[in-house]
């Protein structure tokens, strides 16, 4: 179907019900409008197709959504051209005009991909997230099931879905391409209210706590964590990422809140099974590693061991997450007394695998075996 008649579609599908928060552009069927956008969509002189757009432009200055299609057709005849700016400031003309319409959106959001602009890239996102929630979110008829409201919900998202998806998509590139933690953090906000519960979650999570390590403002970091745990308080991916982040952080209170994390991980997959056991193991032995890590930070390297000795058989089969555990389990045995040759027996295991944690480990192995020699306990180091 040409993009051009897209209004008719809309206008006689229904795209969503009128009682949800998008909204759609809709020309009357066999108005002067009408007329005037299908003798532009039959011209093929593209720069006589956009002169007609222009006209219908100003003939119709008084109809918003003729307004709105006008502006929208014309951004894309200049898109087609490659003209990006122009492209981008009918877009955006458009995308004013009806602020909830998730075609214009998608449109806007994608020309601004193309244009680097991720300033407006995220400003899409955050209106199309808002929108597509914003159906959730409407008051229920008196009398209506909770069932009922949950299908009514459902009807009128689903056709909306595959444009929120591309949004959500487009703004974690748009995070991940900005490098200015400063400024990436003020993204991920703006992603949180929009796409909560992600399917990038994950992601957006470990980009923020990233950020927010080197922006070194603590305050901040413990409010956008509470924040994350309040939405969704039984994440076990969440309070994993978490723990790690707290016990790299040098500030008071920091490695504490790495146990707490790491213990109500630990705790929720004991009494939430997986849907997925693979990655249920995952995150059981990712829990394991964060809590020995915070434990040693904690000096309670006899404590951190057997959480670690955990890990480290749950993560044999992720093997960056596995070599992780095993530095840590290293580090555990050569800070406690009586376990020098435990240290050197794990250490050399990974000292002979290719990957981030082998130099660091050929480096505390030798000391390990320094400290051997003059049977006094290492001081090994991170």
């Amino acid at each position: 179907m040409r993009r051009e008649l897209l209004f008719s579609l809309l206008l006689a599908c229904g795209f969503v019900s009128a009682r949800a928060q998008v909204s759609t552009i809709k020309i009357p069927a066999g108005s002067a409008q009408e007329k005037a956008f299908q003798a532009a969509s039959a011209e093929n002189d593209p720069q006589k197709r956009i002169a007609m757009l222009q006209a219908a432009l100003e003939q119709f200055a008084s109809d918003s959504q003729a307004v709105t299609y006008a502006e929208w057709q014309i951004a894309q005849q200049y898109l087609d051209q490659g003209d990006l700016p122009k492209a981008l400031e009918f877009g955006q003309k458009a995308a004013d005009g009806q602020p909830n319409n998730l075609d214009l959106l998608v449109f806007v959001a994608g020309v601004a991909q193309k244009a680097k602009a991720r300033d407006l890239i995220i400003d899409c996102a955050a209106r199309g997230g808002a929108a597509f929630n914003g159906i959730a979110g409407q008051l229920k008829s008196q009398g209506m099931s909770p069932e009922l409201y949950e299908y009514r919900v459902k009807q009128d998202q689903d056709p909306a879905r595959p444009a929120y998806e591309y949004l959500e998509a487009s703004a974690l590139n748009a995070i991940v391409d900005e490098q200015n933690s400063a400024k990436r953090m003020a993204y991920v906000e703006k992603y949180v209210a929009a796409f909560p519960n992600s399917r990038f979650q994950d992601q957006v999570t470990q980009l923020a706590l990233e950020s927010l390590v080197k922006l070194k403002d603590p305050a901040r970091m413990n409010s956008f964590s509470q924040k994350l745990v309040s939405a969704n308080p039984n994440s076990i991916s969440t309070l994993v990422l978490l723990s790690d982040a707290y016990a790299d952080n040098p500030e008071p209170g920091s490695v504490a809140r790495a146990e707490a994390y790491a213990r109500k991980a630990i705790d929720l997959t004991k009494t939430k099974p997986a849907s997925d056991p693979i990655q249920g193991q995952l995150y059981n032995g990712l829990a394991h590693s964060a809590l020995g890590y915070a434990l040693l930070k904690e000096e309670k390297s006899g404590l951190a061991i057997p959480e670690l000795k955990t890990a480290c058989d749950l993560l044999k089969d992720n093997p960056d997450a596995h070599a992780a555990a095993m530095y840590r389990l290293g580090f555990a045995y050569a800070k406690t007394p009586g376990h020098l040759a435990d240290a050197r027996t794990t250490l050399t295991e990974l000292a002979a695998i290719q990957g981030p944690y082998q130099q660091p480990a050929r480096d505390l192995l030798a000391r390990v075996q320094a400290a051997s020699n003059t049977k006094t306990p290492a001081r090994a180091k991170k």
